[in-house]
C-alpha cells in the first residue's frame, strides 16, 4: 500500500492567506523552522498507477502539480485519480472537486448527508454522465476495484460551518452520524485509517483503531483553547469539531494504549506550535511516538 500526503494543513493551510500568527509569519518569510502546508488530503494506491483521494481540498490543483504520481500519463486526456472519498461536507474536503470539472471520469463516494450538500448548485459542473456519484452507508465495505477496500465509519463531529444555525443551542457538538466520518482502508489483514475531523474519542473508535498498521488523524490544535489564547478566533477546538493533541482527553493520551504501529497527525492548523521543528510541543509529540504530517510525505507499507 502506498500513501501520499497531498496536504497536512487544516483549513487555510500554512501560511493562511490572511494570518500573521507566529507560524504564518515564519512560513511567509521562508524560515527553516516551519514548512508550508496545503489543506489536508491523502492519496492511496495499491499499485502506484491508480489512486483514490481521501478529501478533495481547495488546494487540489497545486497538490497534483507537486506530486508526479498524480500527473497525466497518456495523451490526450488522462488522470491516475480514479476516485474521491469525501469524509465530510466541509469546504476543506469538497471544494477541490470543482478543480476536477474538465469531463474526466472518476467515482465520487460520500454518505447520504455529505452527498446531499454536493447535489446541484455549483457542483453541477461535475457532469453526471462522466462522474459517477455513489452514496455509501456507514460501515459499508466499498470494493474500490484497485486492490483495497474502503469502509466509512462514524467520527464524532458537527455539521459544516456553512450549515450551522446562528443559534448555537441548535448545533449538536460531538454528534455521531453521517456528516463527519473516518475511513478504514483495508488490504487483507492490514488496516489503515484516515480521520481528518474527530471531536472526541469513543469506546467504539478505540476498539476499531486498536492494533492498526497506520492512522492519519486530526491534529488541528495542540491545546483546546489555542485559538483563543493567540487572539485568532473565539472558539475552542471542541467548538470547531476537533480534539486537541494535548491534554487528558487529547489525541495523544487517548490513543496511547491502542498499539497502533504508526501514528501521523494531519489537518494541522496554522496556530499549532507543534508545526515548528524547534518547539517544545513538537518534541513532546515526537517523544510520544507521533509524526507531524507534511506535504509530500510518502509511506509505503
Amino acid at each position: 500500500m502506498r500513501f501520499l500526503v497531498l496536504g497536512a494543513g487544516a483549513g487555510g493551510g500554512v501560511p493562511q492567506w490572511n494570518c500573521l500568527c507566529e507560524n504564518c509569519r515564519l512560513a511567509y518569510s521562508g524560515d527553516s523552522r516551519i514548512t508550508q502546508r496545503t489543506q489536508a488530503s491523502v492519496a492511496v494506491s495499491a499499485d502506484g498507477d491508480n489512486w483514490v483521494l481521501l478529501s478533495a481540498t481547495p488546494d487540489l490543483r497545486q497538490q497534483i502539480i507537486a506530486n508526479p504520481e498524480l500527473h497525466p500519463k497518456f495523451a490526450p486526456r488522462h488522470s491516475p485519480i480514479k476516485a474521491v472519498f469525501a469524509p465530510n461536507g466541509d469546504v476543506d474536503n469538497i471544494a477541490g472537486l470543482l478543480v476536477m470539472r474538465e469531463v474526466q471520469p472518476f467515482t465520487l463516494w460520500a454518505t447520504r448527508s455529505v452527498m446531499a450538500n454536493m447535489m446541484g448548485g455549483v457542483f453541477g459542473v461535475l457532469n453526471p454522465e462522466v462522474v459517477k456519484r455513489e452514496t455509501v452507508e456507514l460501515e459499508q465495505v466499498i470494493d474500490t476495484g484497485f486492490g483495497f477496500t474502503l469502509t466509512p465509519f462514524v467520527t464524532p463531529g458537527k455539521i459544516p460551518l456553512y450549515l450551522e444555525s446562528p443559534d448555537e443551542s441548535q448545533i449538536e457538538f460531538g454528534a455521531e452520524g453521517e456528516n463527519t466520518v473516518g475511513v478504514e482502508i483495508r488490504q487483507g489483514d492490514r488496516r489503515f485509517y484516515y480521520m481528518p475531523s474527530v471531536a472526541r474519542m469513543t469506546d467504539a473508535l478505540r476498539k476499531r483503531l486498536y492494533g492498526a498498521d497506520l492512522v492519519f488523524i486530526d491534529g488541528t490544535t495542540y491545546r483546546d483553547d489555542e485559538m483563543i489564547r493567540l487572539g485568532l478566533l473565539n472558539k475552542t477546538a471542541w467548538r470547531m469539531g476537533h480534539m486537541a493533541m494535548n491534554g487528558e482527553k487529547g489525541t495523544i493520551a487517548s490513543l496511547a494504549p491502542l498499539a497502533i504501529k504508526r501514528r501521523v497527525f494531519v489537518h494541522i492548523n496554522n496556530s499549532n506550535p507543534a508545526l515548528r521543528h524547534d518547539s517544545p510541543e513538537r518534541a513532546q509529540v515526537e517523544t510520544a511516538g507521533w509524526e507531524i504530517g507534511f506535504d509530500g510525505m510518502r509511506i509505503n507499507i
